[in-house]
C-alpha cells in the first residue's frame, strides 16, 4: 500500500474534497499558535471587544518557571494547560496556581494564562461551515484575586467543559447568562475561518465578569464533540449538502467555459 503526503494526494486527487487541511488542523492542536491567531485580530465594534489572556509557553525545567513568570509580568492565579491540544484526555486537564512555588509543580510543556474571572461560565462556539451555534457549560468559579489562597498549591481539575456541565438550563444572573452578540461571533468566525483554514472547529469563550462587552478567546478545539451541539444531525447534513452543490456548480461552471 501506498501512503502520500497530504500535499501530494490533494494534488494527484483534485476530485476529492478536503475539509480541513493537516497542516491547518496541526496549527490549531498547538495552544500557542492556536491564539496568536486571535491576538493579531485586535478584534473591537460596538458590541464588544475579543482578546486573549495574557500567556506564556513553558517547554522545559520546571524550576525556572516562577523566575519565568516574573519577567512576564504574568498575574496570579495563573491557569496551566498542556501545550498540545489534540482531543486526549491529559490534554484536558487543567490546573490552577495561586503562588510562584505551585508553579514548580507543574510539568512542561505549558501554558500558563492568566485568570480572568468570568461568573463560573464559559460559551462553547460550535463552528460547521457557515453555521454557528452557542451552548453554556460552567467552568472554574471566579477567585478572589486580592486574598491568596491559604492552601498553597496547585489545584487540577478535569475536564472543565464537559457536556454533563452543561449550563443551558440553569437559572443564572443575566449578565453572566447572557450569550455574546451574534454578529460579534459571526465576524470573529468570519476571520478565523479564513486564518486558520479550518470549518470544523469550536472556540471557547468566556465575558469578563463585571463587564458587558469584553470577551476573551481561551481556547480553540478542531472537529469538538459535536454529538453534543444541539441541532448538530441538520447542521452537519445542510454542511455537506452545500459542499456537494458548491462542487457541482464549479463543475458545471468549467464545462460551460
Amino acid at each position: 500500500m501506498l501512503f502520500y503526503a497530504p500535499q501530494v494526494y490533494r494534488k494527484q486527487h483534485p476530485e476529492v474534497t478536503v475539509l480541513d487541511p493537516p497542516d491547518a488542523v496541526r496549527h490549531v492542536h498547538n495552544r500557542q499558535s492556536m491564539l496568536e491567531d486571535v491576538a493579531e485580530l485586535n478584534l473591537s465594534n460596538c458590541y464588544g471587544k475579543v482578546g486573549v489572556p495574557k500567556q506564556l509557553v513553558i517547554l522545559r525545567d520546571p524550576s525556572s518557571i516562577p523566575d519565568a513568570v516574573i519577567s512576564a509580568e504574568l498575574n496570579l492565579p495563573l491557569v496551566a494547560k498542556p501545550l498540545v491540544s489534540d482531543g486526549s484526555v491529559k490534554s484536558h486537564q487543567l490546573s490552577l496556581a495561586y503562588n510562584l512555588y505551585a508553579l514548580s509543580k507543574l510539568e512542561p510543556p505549558l501554558v500558563l494564562q492568566e485568570f480572568v474571572n468570568h461568573g463560573g461560565v464559559l460559551f462553547k462556539v460550535f463552528i460547521v461551515g457557515d453555521a454557528i451555534k452557542v451552548v453554556r457549560r460552567f467552568s472554574l468559579p471566579d477567585v478572589n484575586k486580592c486574598e491568596p489562597s491559604n492552601d498553597a498549591g496547585v489545584y487540577k481539575f478535569p475536564r472543565v467543559s464537559s457536556a454533563t456541565s452543561s449550563a443551558d438550563e440553569a437559572d443564572l444572573d443575566p449578565s453572566i447568562a447572557e450569550h455574546p452578540p451574534k454578529p460579534l461571533l459571526e465576524m470573529l468566525a468570519k476571520e478565523l475561518h479564513e486564518r486558520l483554514g479550518l470549518q470544523l472547529f469550536n472556540i471557547d469563550i468566556i465575558r469578563e465578569h463585571g463587564t458587558k462587552d469584553k470577551y476573551y478567546v481561551i481556547d480553540i478545539n478542531y472537529f469538538p464533540g459535536y454529538g453534543k451541539m444541539p441541532g448538530y444531525e441538520h447542521i452537519f447534513t445542510d454542511f455537506l449538502l452545500s459542499l456537494v452543490q458548491s462542487k457541482y456548480s464549479k463543475q458545471k461552471k468549467n464545462l460551460d467555459k
